[in-house]
């Protein structure tokens, strides 16, 4: 290859095609463009108020990059082959098409801050994007939790059957779980909202730039102030990266039991023909694959994660080229926990839950032995004790085959006297649910006053 590169005037050869090869980023940081142009043309204004470079000359670059945006957003521009990265790129479409003034951009910066400018300002965009995404299944939930607010189901612990609640409650449980998701991703963006532009290679220039300027130009709430540390920081990137996990690890959960409660064992849920999938050899099969992929791409997320913190742990200030490899794993992320939160949202629209399924789930395996425990309670028997009553008449129904429902009430007055003939209002799991009063508990009001705060805070469904 011949010296064409930005860098290559020190040099006697050309870089090798493999060299240029595996150290070239543009198919991957390629998508940075719509950044790399907002960035520069700041960039150039700013030079132009300042004095660096002419006024008309700041006026051509302003104008020749709004046009090549526009051409590249039409799919009317080929990146030049010998680009090492986009920035490069873009830099060498716009001297092609304005000549020399072209030339003049890149004076008092470096292509060290311009990509972690571009980072930052893709975070910027890309967080809002993904809290939208959040925002769209949470109103899916609460679509399903409002229409099933009164859905008796057996809660678990262990997998095993553990108590009666509402199927609105445990739906909000996710919905909760996704605003931590969505806060967690806005506290990431704030600390991500600072410029790192003017740092140059890493001391700063000697140009009398106004790097204040171009931070409120793009909409930043500051400069990073360290110019070191403005272009080798990449714990932003990383704090992004661990959300965007986090995050999948709260769907993979939710798509665990859409999967366990679509089977035919549990029957729960009926997910729709638009999110199901059947077999090739089976002509009776209707699988929950989308929810399986879900459950499945957490794993990328988490390898991204793993990737970037390995990339960045050892690296001494400032810039080294290693840092060319943040940005698959922060596409990546981004990428798969939007989609799959798409992807569940348009399941859950498309779901029906099986109310009656879950009404008879909840009434068998022991659920309000609980409320049996409690009752005593509240009639002055010590909470140990009760557990240990309500423990013997569990054992004395399995060896007996019998659910708590069946006893007479001279039976239940065997293991304690104080039992009378309201214990049975308590051994009812639609009952039962009614006495989960407590903030946040399972009981049809307080899951309806859950419910209305969530749509005053989501709005329109």
């Amino acid at each position: 290859m011949t010296n064409s590169q930005p860098w290559g005037g020190r040099f006697r050869e050309g870089l090798a095609e493999v060299a240029f090869r595996f150290s070239a980023s543009l198919d991957v940081d390629g998508r940075l463009f719509h950044e790399d142009i907002a960035g520069s043309i700041a960039h150039a204004q700013m030079l132009a108020d300042c004095g660096i470079i002419s006024a008309e000359d700041g006026a051509a670059i302003t104008q020749g990059l709004i046009a090549l945006r526009a051409d590249i957003e039409a799919g009317r521009v080929e990146f030049p082959a010998d680009a090492e990265d986009i920035h490069m790129a873009v830099e060498k479409l716009l001297i092609e098409r304005i000549g020399p003034a072209g030339g003049r951009l890149h004076t008092a910066r470096s292509r060290n801050d311009q990509v972690a400018l571009d980072i930052r300002l893709y975070l910027r965009r890309r967080a809002d994007e993904i809290v939208e995404s959040i925002r769209q299944l949470q109103r899916a939930l609460l679509r399903q939790a409002e229409l099933h607010a009164e859905t008796v189901m057996p809660g678990y612990t262990h997998l095993q059957r553990a108590q009666p609640v509402l199927l609105g409650h445990h739906l909000l449980a996710y919905l909760q779980m996704l605003e931590r998701d969505r806060t967690r991703l806005l506290d990431c963006q704030r600390r991500a909202d600072a410029s790192p532009l003017g740092a140059a290679a890493l001391a700063g220039t000697s140009f009398p730039i106004d790097r204040h300027a171009v931070a409120a130009n793009l909409g930043f709430a500051g400069i990073v102030e360290n110019s070191m540390d403005a272009v080798s920081a990449r714990d932003h990137v990383m704090e992004f990266v661990a959300a965007c996990s986090i995050g999948m690890c709260n769907l993979s959960r939710l798509a665990e039991e859409v999967i366990l409660w679509a089977t035919t064992e549990f029957r729960f849920i009926e997910i729709g023909d638009a999110f199901s999938t059947g077999s090739s050899i089976m002509p009776q099969k209707k699988n929950p694959d989308m929810a399986e992929l879900v459950r499945g791409k957490t794993g990328q997320a988490y390898g991204a994660l793993i990737s970037l913190l390995t990339t960045m742990k050892g690296l001494p200030l400032s810039y080294n080229r290693d840092m060319q490899e943040d940005k698959r794993p922060m596409f990546q992320a981004a990428d798969t926990w939007d989609d799959s939160l798409t992807i569940m949202a348009g399941m859950l629209d498309n779901s029906t839950f099986n109310a009656s399924v879950m009404q008879a789930a909840a009434a068998g395996g022991f659920s309000t032995a609980t409320e049996i425990a409690d009752y005593l309670v509240r009639c002055g028997t010590p909470f140990r004790d009760a557990h240990g009553v309500a423990g013997a008449i569990v054992g004395y129904c399995v060896q007996r085959g019998l659910t708590l429902a069946e006893l007479d009430l001279p039976t239940l007055q065997t293991f304690s006297p104080a039992f009378a003939s309201d214990i049975f209002d308590y051994l009812d799991p639609n009952l039962a649910v009614q006495q989960r009063r407590s903030a946040g508990g399972a009981s049809p009001q307080e899951v309806a006053r859950q419910v209305a705060w969530w749509k005053g805070e989501l709005g329109s469904q």
